[in-house]
């Protein structure tokens, strides 16, 4: 049982380090959870600045539901950062309702938002805890785009794009391995989750602001289509998403379809250590610090209905601080006061779309959005 308010569980990680600074800024306590107590004290030591500023305890835990379930309980909310979360996030989640605390996680994985909406989402919402995975800058501040554009009344279909400018961390590479070989991409259409066609590939998308087309893939579909599902102001959600260098889009495709036929007729246990060694191959050690200059993100959002046309675009930077900076703050709103909903609900709709917006423009990490209403 812990006496802190705030679990960042996988601390030591790239994003989980980015979290506990920010919440260091918030002047939140926290516990830094993982596996090893080495790894968090080294990772916490050397790359969480100001740290001994910070109030946080260090734990190193199990990851099993009792043990999990007994460090969650005492606190308010537990930040998940332990993916995939397809594989990992189900003893998470279970031993955040065991305990009775809010959980929020940083994931892309489709497949796991329908399994937290469709399985975890009812049990939340009846202990009044909120259950919001995908609180991340690839789907977050694209959703606070769409939010922007749907307040302008008639609207029922978002076309989404999100780009980013440098690598993935080695977690978001395992991710994006372990959830091509293992799920499908869906996109929705009259409010019902349609299939991508998987021999699509990349699809080359206007980007605003530069000249040159960008490369583009469903991206896992994205945590969007979900989050809209239960909207009754939109019909149609369909994401695509990439990196700005487009010789590293180009290869994506190839890496995913090599991986998926060498892994094919293997179990799951088999599979999933080849996707891993594959995804070292590809990203082995953790990304510098972001550079506001080279780590840029955009996100843009076409709404359209029956008679009506918005177009909102977010231009930003180093798109994981913004992940650290959503995590946190959420932790922050959740130890005051209850979020706007309970159960199953993103980011926008726990929080308020402007709300988030606001603490993302006050750290300097994303402009003004740019709209542009016909209705």
């Amino acid at each position: 049982m812990t006496t802190k308010p705030v679990i960042v569980y996988g601390a030591s990680g790239y994003t989980g380090r980015l979290i506990c600074e920010y919440l260091r800024e918030y002047n939140v306590p926290f516990i830094a959870a993982g596996r090893s107590k080495d790894k968090l004290t080294e990772a916490l030591e050397r790359h969480v600045a100001g740290v001994e500023t910070a109030d946080f305890d260090i734990h190193e835990v199990e990851h099993s539901l009792d043990s999990l379930t007994e460090l969650f309980s005492g606190a308010s909310v537990v930040l998940n950062t332990v993916g995939p979360f397809s594989k990992w996030g189900p003893v998470v989640v279970e031993a955040a309702l065991a305990s009775g605390v809010h959980y929020t996680d940083t994931t892309g994985e489709q497949d796991w938002l329908i399994t937290c909406d469709e399985q975890y989402g009812a049990d939340f919402a009846a202990k009044g805890l909120l259950l919001s995975p995908g609180l991340a800058q690839m789907y977050t501040t694209g959703e606070i785009a769409a939010q922007i554009c749907l307040e302008t009344p008639g609207l029922d279909t978002l076309d989404i794009a999100v780009f980013w400018g440098g690598s993935p961390t080695i977690a978001s590479t395992q991710t994006i391995l372990v959830n091509a070989a293992t799920s499908r991409a869906h996109y929705l259409e009259q409010n019902r989750y349609v299939e991508f066609d998987p021999a699509q590939g990349l699809v080359p998308l206007v980007v605003p602001g530069q000249h040159e087309l960008a490369q583009s893939l469903p991206w896992g579909g994205t945590s969007h289509p979900v989050w809209f599902k239960r909207d009754p102001r939109v019909a149609n959600v369909k994401a695509q998403g990439g990196v700005f260098n487009a010789a590293l889009m180009n290869g994506v495709p190839q890496i995913v379809a090599g991986a998926l036929e060498a892994t094919k007729d293997m179990n799951e246990a088999d599979r999933d250590a080849a996707l891993e060694q594959t995804a070292a191959q590809v990203m082995n050690t953790m990304p510098p610090r972001e550079n506001a200059r080279i780590n840029k993100s955009l996100d843009s959002v076409h709404a359209s209905g029956p008679l009506g046309r918005a177009h909102c675009v977010i231009h930003g930077n180093q798109n994981y601080k913004q992940t650290g900076l959503l995590q946190a703050f959420a932790a922050q709103w959740l130890i005051q006061q209850p979020p706007l909903r309970t159960g199953f609900a993103s980011g926008c709709q726990a929080f308020g779309h402007r709300e988030l917006l606001g603490q993302l423009r006050a750290f300097g990490l994303v402009a003004d959005p740019v709209l542009t209403v016909q209705a």
